[in-house]
C-alpha cells in the first residue's frame, strides 16, 4: 500500500463549507477533492484550467455583462449567424 502524506491548507471558512457542501452531493470529502486536483497537476504537468489577469477590455465587457448592458439576444442559430457574419 502507498505511504499517504499529510497536506494542510488555510482558507477562508466560507469557501471550505461552500466547497464541503458541493462536495457531499458529489460524495465526496475534501480529501478526495484534493487528490482529483494533484492528480489532474501531474497529469496535466500544471493547474488543470487556465489562470489569466484579463485585459482591461474584458474587465470592461465584464462588468457591462453583469449589469445587463449591451446583451445581443437572437430568436435563432441563423439570425446569430446572419448578424455575426459567420
Amino acid at each position: 500500500m502507498a505511504k499517504t502524506a499529510m497536506i494542510r491548507a488555510r482558507t477562508n471558512e466560507d469557501v471550505k463549507t461552500g466547497a464541503e457542501d458541493i462536495l457531499k452531493r458529489l460524495g465526496l470529502t475534501m480529501s478526495d477533492a484534493v487528490n482529483l486536483f494533484l492528480n489532474q497537476v501531474r497529469l496535466h504537468k500544471g493547474l488543470p484550467f487556465e489562470v489569466r489577469i484579463p485585459n482591461k477590455t474584458t474587465l470592461r465587457t465584464f462588468k457591462k455583462t453583469d449589469k445587463g448592458k449591451e446583451l445581443n439576444e437572437y430568436k435563432s442559430v441563423d439570425e446569430f449567424i446572419k448578424k455575426m457574419a459567420v
